[in-house]
């Protein structure tokens, strides 16, 4: 297959999906997908979709044969930079092939466990406690809670200023936006806007780790400056590589699964007085929330030799798409898949990923989501949605809308 064309619209996302309207509730079209292409070739963006839990699963759980590095198949050459450089996010683990994947991860393994998460835990209610505070009656849960929270958290992790967090928001918006263009000339300014911001984060991590070099602090970047793979420091790509990865993934999951969380919540009459009174559990419901409707709706690998998956023969060298959305909905899977049950034991959902890449920030996007609701129940008798026209983020594999409104008392 050759890398992607950046003259062709939409390169990663399908054309069943691609309006706004489509993307805000995908499901139909994946049981559709399912049954009668569960494995399919879509030619005009010269890459395979995979539908079912099984197989979506069989992809995340194999790296030898479906790579997560991109740039085996040419792919990210259209935003690399003049010098024909990828973005450097492109050299951590998320991009990364065992065992280079786990020396990197390895990194920063310490920052992420259960234990160094679960000390975070005063700190996080506290930030969310300050954002409840100045809320009014009706508030937009996303600009308002889930989106300024998670990202001060990751933030102050990683030692950068939370002041700049509006900053964070226009870079991460942007690192996910899916290409919309319709002409060479528009996908040529979507890459440009790729490119740009790319520059800016390297420019930015680059000043506060030379700071960093200086004046040592007990965080994430002085921590990835000290590190040793193989014997060997890190270069200084792959740490401004480390440093937007970690920002940019720790707040748009966590933002989207607030989000998402509480759009299931307000779908069903009474659930918030079962949480109250102990009947239903909330870390059950979020689970459940993560099924229903999941962050990330899906993950790229790159085939490293041919391949038999779901009576489908799919060439080395070729991108594969494993719907984690579609995945999360399979019938063969999950009792009553599209049907949102709070209680839900056991849900082996795969909203987090699979196996070796499983996502190192879970915990802490479980904790967040956890105190940023529970508080939310707690402080507010009513919590009810305004009624408004959703509109989902523009992104090719994350899922959530712009802006939920509610209205609290």
């Amino acid at each position: 297959m050759s890398a992607a064309d950046p003259s062709r619209p939409a390169v990663s996302f399908p054309e069943a999906l691609s309006s706004r309207e489509q993307w805000l509730e995908p499901f139909g079209w994946y049981r559709e997908m399912r049954a009668d292409s569960p494995v399919r070739y879509d030619a005009d963006r010269e890459l395979w979709d995979v539908f079912r839990y099984d197989d979506v699963k069989y992809v995340l759980d194999n790296d030898g044969l479906f790579s997560a590095d991109p740039a085996t198949a040419g792919f990210g050459e259209e935003i690399a930079d003049s010098e024909g450089e990828p973005p450097p996010v492109f050299d951590t683990m998320l991009f990364a092939d065992p065992p280079e994947h786990d020396r990197l991860r390895g990194v920063v393994a310490e920052f992420f466990s259960p234990r160094a998460i679960n000390e975070q835990a005063d700190r996080i209610r506290g930030l969310t406690e300050r954002y409840l505070d100045d809320l009014n009656d009706e508030f937009d849960l996303v600009s308002e809670l889930a989106y300024p929270m998670p990202v001060d958290v990751i933030a102050e992790m990683l030692g950068v200023p939370t002041d700049d967090r509006a900053m964070f928001k226009r870079w991460s918006d942007t690192l996910i936006e899916r290409p919309e263009a319709t002409t060479e000339a528009e996908m040529e300014s979507f890459q440009q806007r790729q490119r740009e911001t790319q520059r800016e984060m390297s420019e930015y991590f680059s000043s506060l780790i030379e700071t960093r070099r200086a004046d040592p602090q007990d965080d994430l970047i002085t921590a990835i400056i000290d590190a040793e793979v193989d014997g060997h420091r890190l270069s200084e790509r792959e740490m401004v590589g480390f440093c937007t990865l970690l920002l940019v993934a720790g707040n748009i999951t966590t933002t989207n699964l607030i989000t998402n969380a509480m759009r299931c919540f307000t779908s069903r009459s009474g659930l918030f007085d079962e949480f109250r009174s102990g009947e239903t559990e909330l870390s059950t419901a979020i689970e459940e929330a993560l099924r229903y409707r999941s962050p990330v709706q899906a993950l790229f690998r790159v085939t490293t030799e041919p391949i038999d998956l779901g009576g489908r023969e799919i060439p080395a060298g070729e991108g594969v798409v494993a719907w984690l959305g579609s995945a999360n909905r399979d019938e063969r899977m999950f009792d009553r898949p599209d049907e949102f049950v709070p209680d839900r034991q056991p849900n082996q959902h795969l909203s987090f990923g699979y196996g070796t890449h499983y996502c190192l920030g879970a915990p802490l996007a479980r904790l967040e989501a956890k105190i940023a609701l529970e508080s939310l129940l707690e402080r507010f008798e009513t919590i009810e949605p305004v009624e408004t026209d959703l509109r989902p983020i523009r992104s090719s594999f994350i899922y959530g809308v712009e802006k939920y409104p509610l209205r609290i008392r």
